[in-house]
């Protein structure tokens, strides 16, 4: 029933405006206070095998909606509703920006893909803590809160314009993620390195642990997949030594290899996520996870569709696993499919939790590698 709606309405129609049609689609029925209860219960039910513990947080499941699509907080509720575990709010900056010019977003779907270069466009730091501030939840769920650099601070300006957002949302958040990872904004990529993220990071733990005294709000940061991989171990090493709670990854790609959509479609330019990142991302955490083992929660995301790209994710070390294309490709019994589909999986593996077989995949490749070594030796 979605894949005809979708054929022929929102595929018709222009990708941001169908966006914000649907966004309020899911405000009105989260409203309702029966119509909300009954889509609950057909879009999530609840499986008690998944649920999830990370973060010092106990989740209904793993499977959250990545940052970008509830850019300002509005529709909390009504994506629980449709079974999202977490959702990820923002890119908040801590100036209120509109965002890039338009036309910013752009379906592949040839691809299964997204290209967009909304640019952070948001109401702002404190405009979303004032929202956040007032909602009261009908629905239980964690909210975590996504944060960036708004565009006209200078990059030397940068760590003053997080620890802004920082001070106003980390009482609101239930985890709070530095992105330094959006190719959209200018200079923004440059301080993943080791040397720019360090302070960054520092002052960022520094304003939520000085904002919020009654608990610790976990800190994460989200990084590109198009880090060389001696840059994703460095990013690695930083969070082990700085304490960081977890890693995001990846952020979308700047990469345009293998897209099988227009010339002209995959020529406009922005971060291109999806169904094409799939395999990058899952190879970037495999190597996060090689590195910090159980040290830190990893977070996967990049071109999660199915439970099956669920499931590998959990076995290549994340602990919770993040979409956000797929969502607008399958629809509202998206997270429904995924959930019924990993509690199968995890019932036909070896696994008597979803916590053991997190990392699973690549402990045993390790085993395996030494065990072969050994034998040549």
């Amino acid at each position: 029933m979605y894949r005809l709606l979708f054929d022929l309405v929102f595929r018709r129609m222009d990708p941001e405006r169908a966006h914000h049609l649907a966004v309020g689609w899911i405000q009105r029925a989260a409203s309702v206070p029966v119509l909300r209860t009954y889509i609950a219960a057909v879009l999530a039910p609840r499986h008690r095998e998944l649920r999830t513990e990370a973060l010092g947080l106990r989740m209904h499941g793993p499977f959250g909606l990545a940052a970008g699509f509830d850019k300002n907080a509005v529709a909390i509720d009504g994506l629980t509703m449709l079974g999202f575990d977490h959702v990820e709010i923002g890119t908040v900056t801590g100036l209120a920006q509109p965002g890039n010019p338009r036309k910013r977003l752009f379906r592949l779907i040839p691809d299964r893909a997204l290209i967009n270069r909304m640019g952070f466009n948001n109401e702002g730091s404190a405009a979303v803590a004032q929202r956040l501030a007032e909602r009261r939840p009908v629905f239980r769920g964690v909210v975590g809160v996504n944060i960036g650099k708004t565009k006209v601070v200078p990059e030397a300006e940068a760590v003053a314009d997080y620890v802004t957002s920082t001070e106003r949302l980390a009482a609101h958040a239930d985890y709070l993620v530095v992105n330094v990872s959006s190719p959209n904004t200018p200079g923004l990529r440059n301080l993943q390195a080791t040397e720019a993220l360090r302070p960054l990071l520092t002052a960022v733990r520094e304003a939520a642990d000085r904002t919020v005294t009654s608990r610790r709000v976990p800190l994460l940061v989200k990084i590109a997949p198009d880090l060389a991989d001696e840059d994703v171990d460095a990013v690695a090493d930083l969070a082990v030594e700085l304490g960081l709670d977890g890693i995001i990854a990846t952020n979308t790609t700047i990469s345009r290899e293998g897209l099988a959509s227009p010339a002209e479609l995959t020529a406009e330019t922005g971060g291109l996520s999806g169904a094409p990142l799939k395999e990058r991302s899952l190879e970037v955490l495999r190597r996060l996870y090689a590195r910090v083992g159980d040290r830190i929660t990893l977070v996967g995301v990049g071109g999660v569709e199915t439970a099956e790209d669920a499931w590998q994710r959990i076995l290549a070390g994340a602990t919770l696993v993040q979409g956000y294309s797929a969502f607008i490709y399958q629809g509202p019994f998206w997270c429904r499919a995924v959930h019924k589909g990993l509690a199968a999986r995890l019932a036909a593996s070896p696994y008597a939790t979803l916590a053991e077989a997190v990392g699973a995949g690549v402990r045993e490749a390790r085993t395996a590698s030494a065990t072969t070594e050994e034998s040549a030796a």
